[in-house]
């Protein structure tokens, strides 16, 4: 018969409910922060590979060597891809602080681009203009910015049926807190638009909806031309260039 001393002396190994637990919530935590990291690196991965397809889209229609700016450039992806394919540096500018591409950024004040007067040959707006408070004024500064017969390059929503309408709503609440009230127009009312702004269209094409499964929405592309700025001539000047005679000239 055992003694009440053995009993007293062998002890009992308590279990650490604790301890156990602590190494399952460590895993549980490193499997959501590398399920987390898979996400964010498919979202880049998705991020980077639409800007590439745009830019190569847009290099299709801007020739090799030509000084670019892309007009709210957001993350600068296209941008720098688009410097690639042109063999030339393409300046971004945005409301933004900074960008995520390694590009020559500049930051932009909302009312005057931070460019010189006529030392662009192409500008840039991927679905853009909509988001702008002053449309005339962006397309003022365009005019400003490019050298005579300059092109531009945009991509817009196109609000054309009950389901374009809804998609653009859901947007523009999206962000309207962050860069104000958001804008869609027509085809027929950008292409007016333009004209008005000394632009000519010379290119227009209508997008499949399905470029971004994520926003189904019609969407066109434009290629503009800057025109050349009518010279006024004093009523003066013109009534005296009117009573000069025709000299005939053979070609």
């Amino acid at each position: 018969m055992m003694s009440a001393e053995l009993f007293r002396e062998t002890h009992v190994p308590r279990l650490e409910i604790g301890r156990l637990r602590q190494p399952r919530r460590n895993l549980r935590d490193q499997i959501a922060q590398g399920l987390k990291r898979r996400w964010l690196r498919e979202r880049r991965r998705r991020k980077v590979g639409r800007a590439y397809d745009m830019a190569l889209e847009i290099a299709r229609v801007i020739p090799r060597g030509s000084e670019v700016l892309d007009i709210g450039c957001g993350n600068g992806f296209i941008t720098h891809h688009l410097s690639a394919m042109l063999g030339t540096g393409v300046v971004g500018i945005d409301v933004m602080a900074a960008t995520q591409a390694p590009i020559d950024y500049r930051r932009y004040d909302g009312r005057d681009f931070p460019v010189a007067d006529h030392s662009i040959d192409a500008v840039l707006l991927c679905y853009v203009l909509h988001h702008a408070q002053d449309v005339r004024a962006v397309l003022s500064e365009m005019k400003r910015v490019l050298r005579p017969g300059g092109l531009a390059v945009i991509y817009e929503d196109i609000p054309e049926t009950a389901w374009d309408r809804l998609i653009c709503w859901t947007h523009d609440l999206k962000w309207r807190r962050r860069a104000g009230e958001c804008t869609f127009r027509t085809e027929s009312e950008w292409v007016e638009m333009f004209e008005r702004a000394g632009f000519e269209a010379i290119l227009e094409r209508q997008l499949s909806r399905t470029r971004n499964l994520m926003h189904p929405v019609k969407r066109r592309f434009f290629l503009l031309r800057a025109q050349p700025d009518k010279v006024s001539v004093p009523a003066a000047r013109l009534a005296d260039l009117r009573s000069q005679p025709l000299a005939l000239c053979d070609r």
